[in-house]
């Protein structure tokens, strides 16, 4: 099976600080916003976000790490934070690659049982068709692939990289 490149490394750096200026733009009244990354590469691009909010930002960025089992999403959602530290307020919650919703309409359902003052969620990469209603209100692009071709994005400290397979 053939790779395609669908982002390189510079792109992605381009896709994290534009995101991070939304991010920044739809919060810039807060004192405090949590970055609740989905464990593994969501988790690292919330870290990469995370690095650019502080050059950019006033308010403080707090991160969170998101455990869900992506293969049965309907167990037991967990996180890095205790609820009382995200209660009443914005949680942008950021994944990799958005495919069928299933990961994160389960991951914003544990979050929903918090009062939130805002929630807003964010992707590198947005795949059109999707099997539930959610959508990333911050993405880096927004692609038509086949059911059959899976997206990877690979996070290093040096050099990232997406592609398509």
């Amino acid at each position: 099976m053939s790779k395609s490149i669908i982002l390189t490394a510079q792109e992605i750096d381009n896709k994290i600080r534009r995101i991070a200026y939304q991010i920044y733009e739809n919060n810039a009244t807060e004192k405090e916003i949590i970055l609740a990354g989905i464990a593994n590469n969501g988790f690292l691009f919330a870290k990469k976000l995370e690095k650019v909010l502080q050059e950019i930002a006033d308010f403080n960025i707090q991160l969170c790490e998101v455990y869900i089992n992506k293969k049965k999403p309907l167990g037991n959602v967990t996180t890095s934070l205790k609820s009382e530290n995200y209660k009443n307020k914005s949680i942008v919650l950021v994944d990799d690659v958005l495919n069928s919703g299933s990961t994160l309409i389960y991951a914003i359902k544990h979050f929903l049982s918090v009062p939130l003052k805002q929630f807003k969620t964010a992707v590198l990469v947005n795949r059109n068709h999707k099997k539930f209603p959610v959508k990333a209100d911050f993405k880096g692009i927004s692609l038509s692939t086949s059911l059959q071709e899976h997206i990877t994005v690979e996070f290093h400290k040096k050099k990232s990289i997406a592609f398509l397979e």
